[in-house]
């Protein structure tokens, strides 16, 4: 590409036909043809090789194509003129492109390679006819070099060249008449009046002999062409009165493109953004041998210019201030007079599209408002959205804030709700009546219905808000007034608790149910839906107690050691039982267990039904019938244990709360975890027989009285060793009471012997130091004893099965305290 005084040129189509779409590529944009919509021209040359041709268009259009150097500036020798074939050459080679410099609007220049040229000779005329046919194509103005002294002969150089014309012509199906310019070089002193006549009369042989297409025989060649003819002196011989002819001409290319200009036929014009891909195609066409078929003139300049007219009022629009204005404002906030000032703004903008538009094809100008019409519309529809989607906005906000305000004035629900919708679906249509665009025949239904549905929306959910409220608020009451009294019956089993509970169940859901049945009446609600309410209260009623019980049922072994705890350490004034001996440990214990396995056998199954069913019969003939229980050990548990299933007889899974397997096992451990407390009871019981029977055996008295007379008859006979014996006795009663004797071996002999190894010389050291200040040291008071301070300590430490026991140990101690201190007072 070459650039020189505002002038740039690039090589289009090389000497072997290829086609340079880079080249052209930088060549439009150097030029920024792209913005030139329609306002350009194409211009191009043919002639004979080495005719002038390329100088002849740096004269006249100020392009800067390369000329022939061999006549470049001077004059013509004879034998130059004689056989000018012996020093010209092929300059051009191919097609070259450039912008004319000065001239507007903007016009394109093509350079053709020279006919009739000894380097591709005589044959080659291929190259020749496709460079025609490209030019008449793409070019609004065909210049044809000729010399002058080929006018009226027979073999003239330009007759191959205007049959080469006229013949792609007929390949071209354009509706577009082309200019034909013939440029008369080197004119002599014969006027152009004279020569023009002539050269028309050798055009038309020419195109009469052309072969044609039927449909076109008769069509005479002012239907494909306007014929201009100028004369330009030599160049060589009269330079300064070329260039004067030269500018004159050129005066005629300014603003060629207007009515009745070189140009002024705009039919089947490519727009300038389009005409690179535009000319690669044709040339590849041509390349191809193939006819062209180029666009009807009037489609294609209406198509063309009423998209451009249509494409700069959208741009205006856009661009429009107020428009701009209410788009931004409408994003946040509903505009007032929105569809109004927008339809206003509208029809200015397709009026100004009309009035420019208005000698255009009808079809495309009607077709090409229509798209300019439904962009608008796509341009602003956004905006109209966001208006109809403000007023929902605004009318749903303002309706939920009624809707609230009614509700909470205590008006009822379904009054409230028809009233609320009826007012604001009116407020809603006043609004987009406002908003409504004259043009746009938008189905803005779809508004209202999406406004309609979240209204009925937000009813429903504040309908099934406000019921879930008043549900949850007498499942509170149910569940405030289940959950205490059901546990506490529970907690108290007997053969009356599951009618207690049943009627207590029914006495609290019929006290609901009736609550709620009032609250419902304000909803409007059929009978199915009001129903399905009230059976769901009444079902959570009953899942309640059963949830509760099931809760129980999981804590039953706990309750069982508590009731049989109660009822085997506490006698029927619930004072702690203290084991003096006189107990029947046996039957209390059955009493107790007895108790026990009611409340297991009440825990087993949920009752709120009629139904009768022999759980606790099962269960007390199982696990408290002891000759049935030797039996069960003779025979296999399969087959006789009635307690080896996973379920009740009576009793579906859906009510069962512990299986007979599950009480088996709870008993089996119950009993495992107080047959210590039983026992802790029996040895109570047994220690304190022991304590209580501190006289020697019948058979024992009479052998001391016998073997012990003598003895017995000295100390009468001598008081003072009654003294003695008696100090003694009190020294030895002192040491029991402190060591504790009879509780240390309690626990068994080694035991009780290694303590006492411990505790006998503290407590000897103990009693002469009280002796010896004169204190009394018989005393049971633990602060001051610490050996029997520890053994209290060590017995009330024990575990919840040695408590019994312990406590017994507990009372009995100090009676023998106070036995052995009495005696000590007495003495």
């Amino acid at each position: 590409m070459k650039k020189s005084d505002g002038c740039c040129s690039t090589h289009l189509i090389d000497g072997d036909g290829t086609f340079n779409d880079t080249g052209l590529e930088h060549f439009i944009k150097e030029v920024k043809l792209g913005e030139c919509g329609l306002s350009y021209a194409v211009v191009s040359i043919m002639g004979p090789q080495s005719s002038g041709k390329s100088t002849l268009l740096n004269n006249l259009f100020g392009t800067n194509f390369r000329e022939m150097d061999a006549f470049k500036g001077r004059h013509l020798s004879g034998i130059e003129k004689a056989v000018p074939f012996l020093f010209r050459s092929q300059t051009t080679k191919g097609i070259w492109m450039a912008r004319c410099a000065g001239i507007e609007p903007c016009t394109l220049v093509m350079d053709l390679e020279g006919t009739d040229g000894r380097e591709r000779g005589e044959d080659d005329t291929a190259f020749e006819k496709q460079s025609a046919l490209f030019a008449l194509a793409v070019s609004d103005i065909v210049l044809i070099n000729m010399w002058c002294h080929d006018i009226g002969r027979e073999q003239a150089a330009n007759k191959p060249l205007l049959k080469t014309v006229f013949q792609v012509m007929m390949r071209l199906f354009s509706p577009r008449k082309t200019t034909l310019m013939f440029v008369i070089r080197d004119k002599t002193r014969t006027p152009l009046e004279n020569l023009e006549p002539v050269l028309r009369e050798d055009i038309q042989k020419i195109w009469d002999s052309v072969p044609k297409p039927e449909a076109l025989k008769e069509t005479p060649l002012s239907e494909f062409f306007n014929v201009e003819v100028v004369a330009l002196s030599s160049y060589e011989e009269k330079e300064e009165q070329f260039k004067e002819q030269v500018a004159t001409l050129r005066q005629r290319f300014f603003h060629s493109i207007a009515p009745g200009g070189l140009a002024g036929d705009r039919r089947g014009v490519v727009p300038a953004s389009g005409f690179s891909f535009s000319a690669q195609e044709i040339w590849k066409v041509i390349k191809e041998n193939k006819d062209l078929d180029l666009p009807a003139h009037k489609v294609m300049v209406a198509t063309v210019r009423c998209e451009e007219i249509a494409n700069e009022k959208y741009s205006i629009f856009a661009a429009n201030e107020e428009w701009c204005q209410m788009e931004e404002a409408v994003q946040s906030d509903p505009v007032s007079g929105f569809g109004k000032k927008l339809s206003a703004i509208l029809n200015f903008t397709l009026s100004q599209y009309d009035a420019e538009a208005v000698y255009f094809d009808g079809g495309v100008r009607s077709a090409k408002r229509k798209q300019l019409e439904e962009k608008l519309l796509q341009l602003v529809q956004p905006a109209h959205q966001s208006m109809l989607g403000h007023l929902r906005s605004g009318t749903l906000e303002n309706f939920k804030e009624a809707f609230e305000k009614a509700l909470n004035a205590g008006e009822g629900f379904s009054l409230a709700a028809v009233t609320c919708t009826q007012n604001y679906m009116a407020q809603f249509d006043k609004g987009h009546a406002d908003a409504v665009i004259e043009q746009a025949n938008w189905d803005t239904s779809k508004a209202r219905d999406k406004l309609r549905r979240d209204i009925d929306a937000h009813i429903t959910s504040v309908r099934v808000a406000k019921l879930s409220e008043l549900t949850s608020s007498f499942e509170a009451k149910l569940n405030e007034a289940l959950l205490g009294p059901v546990g506490a019956l529970l907690d108290g089993a007997t053969s009356e608790t599951w009618p207690a509970i049943k009627k207590l169940l029914q006495r609290e859901t019929e006290s609901a149910v009736a609550g709620i049945s009032n609250a419902l009446s304000g909803f409007d609600m059929d009978k199915q839906s009001k129903d399905k309410i009230l059976t769901s209260l009444e079902n959570y009623a009953k899942g309640v107690v059963e949830a509760k019980a099931r809760e129980e049922a999981a804590r039953v072994l706990i309750l069982m050691k508590e009731r049989f705890s109660i009822l085997f350490s506490h006698d029927s004034d619930s004072m702690p039982r203290v084991w003096t001996g006189k107990e029947d440990i046996r039957a209390i214990t059955k009493t107790a267990r007895s108790a026990s396995l009611k409340l297991l056998s009440v825990m087993a199954a949920f009752r709120l039904d009629d139904d009768v069913d022999n759980i606790e019969t099962t269960l007390s003939s199982a696990l408290m019938d002891t000759k049935n229980n030797a039996a069960v050990k003779d025979r296999s548990i399969t087959t006789s244990d009635p307690l080896a299933s996973s379920s009740w007889e009576e009793i579906p899974s859906s009510r069962t709360l512990i299986t007979p397997l599950q009480c088996k096992s709870l008993w089996r451990q119950f009993k495992s975890e107080t047959q210590h407390a039983v026992t802790q009871a029996i040895s109570a019981q047994e220690a304190n027989k022991r304590n209580n029977n501190w006289l020697p055996p019948p058979w024992a008295i009479v052998a001391l009285v016998v073997l012990g007379f003598n003895e017995f008859m000295t100390l009468l006979r001598n008081p003072l060793y009654v003294g003695v014996v008696f100090i003694v006795f009190l020294l030895i009663k002192a040491l029991w009471v402190q060591l504790d004797i009879s509780g240390e071996f309690r626990n068994g002999a080694l035991p009780g012997l290694l303590s006492l190894s411990t505790k006998f010389i503290p407590t000897i050291m103990n009693l002469i130091r009280r002796l010896a200040e004169g204190q009394k040291p018989m005393t049971t008071d633990p602060r001051r004893n610490p050996a029997l301070a520890s053994k209290i300590f060590q017995n009330g430490s024990s575990s919840f099965s040695d408590s019994s026991s312990s406590a017994s140990s507990g009372i009995t101690s100090p009676k023998e305290g106070n036995e052995y201190s009495s005696t000590l007072k007495d003495d």
